[in-house]
């Protein structure tokens, strides 16, 4: 504790940058192995400290795990808990990592050997001996990539045990950035339950990288030009008679090639519309089409990034893009979020579902 109050006691520059950061750590980076080497308080004179100087840039972003290499070299690995909209700023900033003797400093939670995967909690283990899985296929949307896990000691009394320890397992053995990206969803059930062939766990890199290599040959390089495209309004009422306005790119949703762009964007701004049956007054109207315009600036269909459409009622304007990739969405939608106040979302969603109903 006492390391802790001299470091936070120092008159130290703010960190305004990763390279602020990372000269700052140089400077105290001998405090810290020690720490780590010797066991001794890791969590409050490490890495507390490390994540109040992140904080100073960004806050709620980084998440660390911590230990020794070897005997003579500690590793820090920065995560972002799952959290897609973060992982771009954990690849950067390790990318921007100075090379210090005695340091490995690792992006993500890397993916491990199944014989080196051994989860324990609250009573179970979650390892390649109880843990099996089968893909639960859809013929109406064949690009998923839906699994079901079975694990030995699964009951309905501790689902959300076993249900937590085998999302641990997963992010372990595939690797944090695999976990989030190639899976679109799992369900855990008791192997009594399945409906299919029971399949090692250890053979699930195999599958997993016999599909993303599928659908990469299947989509890689695809581009939709929304130049012409053709646009539709749509208006609905609530049950309160609170009108709903949509604009939506008709072609769009009936493009057969959404899953090329499996990552959706959802952008929403609020306002006060009481007085206005739950519209926005033509200030704001004009200000929302600004920020539309100023993100699409950034986010162009070029580059495999699309403006599906948008909605305005009940006191919000939803404005949603399909992607290519999640990470320059992650920079570009944070920043601006920053300087204009709104609320967005990142989550993959292949199939466009989040918007079906306007297709409808």
């Amino acid at each position: 504790m006492e390391l802790f109050k001299n470091l936070l006691g120092k008159k130290e520059k703010p960190i305004k940058s990763y390279e602020d950061f990372w000269i700052w750590f140089q400077e105290n980076e001998k405090t810290f192995f020690k720490t780590v080497k010797n066991k001794h308080n890791v969590q409050k004179d490490f890495l507390e400290i490390v994540q109040q100087k992140l904080d100073e840039i960004q806050e709620d972003i980084f998440y660390f795990l911590t230990g020794m290499a070897d005997d003579n070299t500690v590793e820090l690995i920065f995560s972002a808990e799952g959290d897609i909209k973060n992982i771009v700023y954990v690849e950067e900033i390790v990318k921007l990592a100075p090379k210090i003797d005695g340091w490995i400093f690792t992006a993500l939670k890397p993916e491990l050997r199944i014989e080196d995967v051994n989860i324990e909690m609250d009573g179970y283990n979650f390892n390649k001996d109880n843990i099996y899985f089968y893909p639960n296929d859809d013929k109406n949307f064949p690009d998923e990539i839906n699994l079901i896990l079975a694990h030995n000691d699964y009951t309905i009394d501790n689902e959300n045990i076993i249900t937590m320890g085998m999302f641990i397992f997963l992010d372990n053995f595939l690797g944090e950035l695999n976990a989030v990206t190639i899976i679109d969803s799992v369900n855990v059930v008791a192997k009594n339950d399945a409906e299919k062939e029971l399949i090692p766990i250890e053979k699930l890199k195999s599958y997993l990288l016999w599909r993303q290599k599928e659908f990469i040959e299947k989509y890689e390089g695809i581009r939709h030009n929304t130049k012409d495209d053709k646009y539709v309004g749509l208006e609905a009422q609530t049950e309160n008679g609170q009108p709903s306005l949509a604009v939506m790119n008709s072609d769009l949703l009936q493009w057969d090639g959404k899953a090329s762009h499996p990552w959706m964007v959802v952008v929403e701004l609020k306002y006060d519309g009481e007085n206005n049956n739950g519209m926005p007054d033509e200030k704001t109207y004009q200000l929302y089409n600004e920020i539309e315009d100023d993100i699409m600036s950034e986010l162009k269909d070029s580059e495999g990034y699309l403006n599906i459409g948008r909605e305005t009622g009940l006191n919000k304007r939803t404005i949603y893009f399909a992607c290519q990739d999640f990470r320059k969405p992650s920079k570009v939608l944070q920043e601006r979020a920053k300087r204009y106040g709104f609320e967005y979302a990142i989550f993959k969603d292949k199939y466009w579902r989040s918007v079906s109903h306007f297709a409808k």
